[in-house]
């Protein structure tokens, strides 16, 4: 069995390549950061969606929605006693003026009750199309922190590309100068000449 002496490193390579041992590392950084990310890009992507609909419908028909709304209408709790409030004070001041249950009494209390049937109304419409508002921008606002989200994820993945492709670089450049120390070795021994003693243990390239 030879026992061989390689002063130059001409016939062994013990070059390690740094680059190998940290690209594992870098591989696990995508997997690992993304449960972070994935909640925002996933609300962000089916938020989108709704944002679509609610805007195309909006733009195409704005009645729409305003209809829709309004078929759910009901009456407010305070509706009937402002009802009663102005019986009462139509009725109190047709008895004080002798023309109680008249059609004059009548036509003037039916349009007071309009009035506060419409003023109801009117109130529902403004404070159910604010809670739309409010649903509509909180949609809105979802899909602008899954776009954020996005976007952070994209970066990460490029900022790992990047390194890897500078590990790699590095890897390349160190293995050229491990070849080219080799190459440097061997004219180093072809300028000592190979004419000498290859017993000596300072030349000798091998001993059995």
């Amino acid at each position: 069995m030879s026992n061989w002496y390689d002063p130059f490193g001409l016939f062994t390579d013990s070059y390690e390549d740094p680059s190998k041992k940290a690209l594992p590392y870098l591989q696990q950084i995508p997997d690992a950061i993304k449960p972070y990310y994935q909640p925002y890009m996933d609300a962000g992507t089916s938020s989108l969606a709704t944002l679509q609909d609610q805007y195309n419908m909006l733009l195409n028909d704005p009645t729409i929605m305003m209809n829709k709304i309004g078929n759910s209408y009901t009456a407010s709790p305070g509706y009937q006693y402002n009802v009663n409030q102005a019986t009462n004070a139509a009725n109190n001041a047709a008895a004080a003026g002798g023309y109680l249950g008249s059609p004059a009494e009548q036509e003037n209390l039916a349009s007071q009750i309009a009035g506060i049937s419409s003023q109801d109304y009117n109130t529902y419409m403004q404070q159910a199309l604010a809670q739309y508002g409010l649903g509509l921008q909180g949609t809105s606002d979802l899909n602008t922190m899954g776009y954020k989200a996005n976007t952070g994820y994209a970066g990460e993945l490029s900022d790992v590309l990047n390194s890897e492709a500078n590990l790699s670089y590095a890897g390349t450049q160190g293995k050229n100068a491990n070849d080219a120390a080799k190459m440097n070795n061997w004219l180093k021994l072809a300028g000592m000449g190979l004419g000498y003693k290859m017993g000596s243990p300072a030349v000798a390239i091998g001993k059995i």
